[in-house]
């Protein structure tokens, strides 16, 4: 109801108080119900409206919810008892409050747990239906990147998304393992692990930072970034990581930089806590400051910049389901009107031969491509710049797998830029792209 309610987000309430103080079984099958039932909405109103007395009928929040609740334990959990999902829903309907509309509920799910759906996938309106997206979303997709290329956008958007950590060191690896974790290789990155089995967040190395939970997609922007090249190499560098919060690519940036002086800036005073908590180990090496990126008093003055700005998301559909019910066409010239500005204050940040990495979550070329030709058309002392002589260095370091090399350079685009569609890669969305400062 919170998140229908757009009161909340589902990780924030899957993270939360009440969800830690459930046993382990319970606290897996309140994820897999709130993050199922978000996935497959979508779906689940169109098969339930065929099955109401009166199918355009606006039912009360409660009711809907209660219906989507029990049509995804009939149709997609194949664990619980048809019986077991039917009551528990017309409970739920009498809890909130709804005691006449119980037997309706009763009624539209037996019905529903003895009929059968045939969804094709034949054009970008069948998919959306089939995967339970907005068919506007999927439209995009199919027209941008082709129709095979949004059927595995949109099969990504219906997974559970893959647990991947970052390992302080290789020993700890061995640590987990003897807690009973049972772990294998990333696809990109040699110091990212996916866990196959066992709860991470319970062990002793996640509770004193030695591992942390990040999507792989996440870590190779700051690993692209902190890979500076030529004369940087040979002085301490300043950063400045603009949008910082919530502090997983900082820590990879002050780890791959360790004489460099940060500048970590959040404009959400909430967000800025949890982020000086976060970077609390790095000392006085990093400087958390409250501020708007699109305001930066700094002028050329930093060696490099992350500009990972806020976007609408739609790379993580499968981590973040809601994004799909919220989420509206115009939504995109809003959001690319602050990335734009707080790229331009970027590379005014940062010095002559300085560079920025620009890095959204989101698939859609105006948060991206559209983003970053506004911002160098706005910026004259400032070019483009391929990402694929980062690739070859970061392969030869040894911090890239040999096969997430080869395969990253295949999702260069024209401009040597970098585009990470879900399903190419076991990990979220992401665009990136470099840019550098040359006056």
């Amino acid at each position: 109801m919170a998140v229908e309610r757009g009161q909340s987000h589902s990780d924030d309430l899957l993270r939360g108080k009440a969800v830690n103080e459930l046993s382990a079984p319970d606290r897996n099958l309140a994820t897999a119900l709130v993050l199922g039932v978000l996935r497959w909405q979508i779906q689940l109103d169109h098969q339930l409206q065929t099955l109401l007395k009166h199918p355009h009928a606006k039912l009360d929040p409660e009711i809907l919810i209660s219906l989507r609740l029990g049509a995804f334990q009939l149709l997609h959990m194949n664990r619980i008892p048809a019986r077991a999902a039917i009551d528990e829903s017309v409970e739920l309907a009498k809890q909130a409050g709804h005691k006449f509309a119980s037997g309706m509920v009763n009624a539209v799910l037996r019905k529903l747990g003895a009929s059968f759906f045939n969804f094709s996938e034949g054009s970008a309106t069948e998919l959306a239906q089939a995967q339970a997206h907005s068919a506007w979303m999927v439209e995009r997709w199919a027209k941008f990147f082709g129709l095979e290329a949004a059927q595995a956008i949109c099969c990504h958007g219906q997974s559970q998304p893959l647990v991947s950590i970052r390992l302080e060191s290789p020993a700890v690896e061995a640590e987990l393992a003897a807690e009973g974790l049972v772990l294998k290789p990333g696809d990109l990155l040699t110091a990212a692990r996916v866990v196959v089995s066992g709860d991470v967040t319970a062990t002793a190395a996640f509770r004193e930072g030695r591992v942390r939970l990040q999507d792989e997609g996440s870590q190779l922007v700051a690993e692209l970034a902190a890979c500076s090249s030529g004369n940087l190499d040979k002085k301490e560098k300043s950063i400045l990581d603009a949008c910082a919060a919530p502090g997983g690519k900082t820590l990879i940036l002050a780890e791959r930089n360790p004489s460099a002086r940060i500048l970590a800036c959040e404009s959400s005073a909430p967000r800025l806590e949890l982020l000086r908590e976060r970077l609390a180990s790095l000392g006085d090496r990093v400087e958390c400051r409250h501020a708007d990126a699109t305001a930066l008093t700094e002028d050329a003055v930093f060696d490099f910049a992350l500009a990972d700005v806020p976007c609408s998301g739609t790379g993580t559909l499968g981590r973040n389901p809601e994004i799909r019910h919220r989420l509206r066409p115009e939504d995109f010239a809003r959001q690319a009107e602050r990335q734009r500005a707080i790229l331009t204050a970027a590379l005014g940040a940062v010095r002559p031969g300085g560079s920025v990495v620009y890095s959204t979550c989101s698939l859609e070329t105006e948060e991206n491509e559209q983003v970053v030709a506004a911002a160098l058309a706005g910026t004259p002392n400032a070019r483009p710049i391929s990402l694929e002589p980062r690739i070859d260095a970061l392969l030869a370091e040894g911090i890239l797998t040999a096969s997430g090399g080869e395969r990253l350079r295949a999702c260069l685009t024209p401009e040597g830029c970098l585009r990470l569609l879900p399903g190419v890669f076991r990990t979220d969305g992401f665009f990136i792209a470099l840019m550098e400062r040359t006056a």
